[in-house]
């Protein structure tokens, strides 16, 4: 009927696996869209894990979030890209993203512990190798690390496009993990005298450093005042 309300829709949501279910505390996990979103835009860096002749390998490497599909890039000289380059059907690969917000200071040994969050996914990397989305992502990784940035820099020349590989990831197979909250003590181990509680972990910035070639009367851009 016009004019009567609409339920809101829900949220957007991945479709779990048996991959991206935990084995442990399951109750934790989340495959909310915007959630899993948040924490990948919040991180700076990732850690790309891929097997290479038989054994696990896993590198820390910047990346950058466009919709969903996640880029990484790379000198066409390391592993992973090589690798993505040689093979038609893709790499699989395992990529992880971690916040750590707190640490949890318990009574016993035992249930000490940290809050965090934590994204994990599962997927096959191709090679970008369409020139428009390969500047593209490489302008998504600059300002993925400072917002607005790629239009305040120089972008990569001919060479150094043919020097930079990118991979992208699609965001299909995909899990969050959370954990929140204070101490788990066991009821026996309440009255023992130790100091329990919650220590947060605080992200900031300090002020810019100014290179000493700055060019004479470069300021510095409000995106960084801003920080």
């Amino acid at each position: 009927m016009q004019g009567t309300p609409q339920p809101t829709p829900p949220p957007a949501a991945y479709a779990s696996t048996d991959r991206t279910v935990p084995t442990r505390s399951p109750d934790r996990a989340s495959y909310d869209q915007d959630l899993v979103h948040a924490i990948l835009d919040e991180g700076y860096v990732c850690h790309l894990g891929f097997v290479r002749d038989g054994a696990p390998v896993v590198l820390p490497t910047l990346y950058a979030r466009v919709g969903e599909r996640l880029y990484v890039h790379g000198s066409t000289g390391s592993r992973p890209l090589r690798m993505t380059g040689r093979a038609d059907a893709g790499l699989p690969v395992c990529l992880t993203v971690t916040h750590v917000d707190a640490l949890i200071l318990a009574r016993s040994a035992f249930h000490h512990s940290l809050n965090y969050r934590s994204v994990v996914v599962h997927g096959v990397a191709h090679d970008v190798t369409d020139p428009e989305e390969k500047r593209a992502a490489l302008d998504a990784l600059v300002d993925h690390v400072v917002p607005g940035r790629a239009a305040d820099s120089r972008p990569a020349d001919r060479k150094e496009l043919a020097a930079t590989a990118v991979i992208r990831l699609d965001l299909e197979e995909v899990s969050a993990k959370l954990r929140t909250g204070g101490v788990n003590d066991e009821p026996a181990d309440l009255a023992l005298p130790h100091w329990a509680g919650v220590v947060p972990l605080r992200k900031g910035y300090a002020a810019p450093v100014a290179d000493a070639d700055l060019a004479p009367g470069t300021e510095l851009p409000d995106y960084l005042a801003m920080l």
